[in-house]
């Protein structure tokens, strides 16, 4: 079999990124370039299945990976499934040594599933996936600001306690009553084939969409009024240092989101190392020790902090010890 690398989004909101080293039923997965989760699973449990019948089985823990302290195993099951199970778990942990520093990690993630405005327009991304059959119609139709955004984020064009809150039901009440949405599929040009409609006619999902019809960070910026344009705003300057991992971001663009995420020093140092690039690296690197300075003063973790830090992901975890603190 063969070794897979590539990075897929974490989504509604967009907060991040996960980078995936896989081989065959074992991977090793990271959201911020430095920890390592690699897991395990029993594939052999999809024999005789019907050929495209996708089904989810739980994955077990193979060990924890990170440069400074190197592999921390997990627990051992004295069975002939597990031991196969451990060999390929070993074939990724040997590919991840090789492949953890890579500067990119291509995103695989092309078919995407996107809530429409009351006109048809592509309004907010909910969701992606890597191949067609991932394609989930029973999705919750509704877009988040996320939960620490909910916590957190504060606009002066927002009188509301919870500036991210209001921003989730305002862009929610541009979907209509009824909300409709649509899997496509991206091209590498940027642009679209409609999939499948959701509360969509099936003549409406198979539109094609150009480039220009994508939003550039995932909800449409236009056609709002002066305070809501400003709340949005507001809204993806607070998000600069999850939207400095995006791909093929013009350089004006990247050197104002650096400028912005300076404010977020924290969010910088869990981010950076998956920046496919950078215009001011001294910015960047600012952030970094202002965010050093900040741990090493006594502090109880915040909100915020908690929610960011937890892995989205899907994995079963079925040993009782515990990881190494993030």
């Amino acid at each position: 079999m063969d070794i897979e690398s590539y990075s897929q989004r974490l989504l509604n909101p967009f907060r991040g990124v996960q980078r995936v080293v896989r081989h065959g039923p074992a991977e090793a997965v990271t959201t911020d370039g430095w920890h390592w989760d690699l897991y395990v699973s029993n594939d052999e449990l999809l024999r005789g299945l019907e050929h495209g019948h996708r089904v989810l089985i739980s994955e077990i823990r193979f060990g924890r990976w990170s440069p400074d302290k190197g592999l921390r195993r997990g627990p051992i099951h004295p069975s002939e499934d597990f031991r196969r199970m451990e060999r390929m778990g070993w074939v990724v942990y040997e590919a991840l040594l090789r492949l953890h520093d890579q500067p990119v990690f291509p995103f695989r993630d092309r078919h995407e599933l996107w809530l429409l405005d009351q006109r048809g327009e592509l309004l907010a991304l909910l969701a992606s996936v890597l191949e067609a059959d991932e394609m989930d119609p029973d999705l919750p139709l509704a877009w988040r600001a996320g939960y620490a955004a909910e916590a957190g984020f504060l606009s002066a064009a927002c009188e509301q306690a919870s500036a991210g809150q209001y921003l989730g039901r305002y862009i929610n009440t541009l979907a209509g009553r009824q909300p409709r949405a649509v899997w496509l599929e991206r091209r590498p040009d940027g642009c679209g084939r409609g999939l499948a409609g959701v509360n969509l006619p099936a003549n409406q999902a198979a539109r094609q969409w150009s480039a220009a019809s994508f939003p550039t960070f995932y909800v449409a910026a236009g056609g709002h009024d002066a305070r809501h344009s400003q709340l949005l705003a507001d809204y993806h300057a607070w998000l600069a240092p999850c939207l400095l991992l995006l791909p093929d971001l013009p350089a004006a663009s990247r050197a104002r989101l650096e400028q912005q995420a300076r404010g977020r020093a924290e969010e910088v140092e869990r981010h950076f190392r998956l920046y496919p690039e950078a215009v001011d690296r001294r910015m960047i690197q600012a952030a970094r020790v202002e965010a050093m300075l900040k741990r090493a003063q006594p502090t109880s973790r915040t909100q915020e902090e908690a929610m960011s830090a937890t892995l989205s992901t899907f994995y079963i975890e079925l040993d009782e010890e515990q990881p190494d603190s993030v």
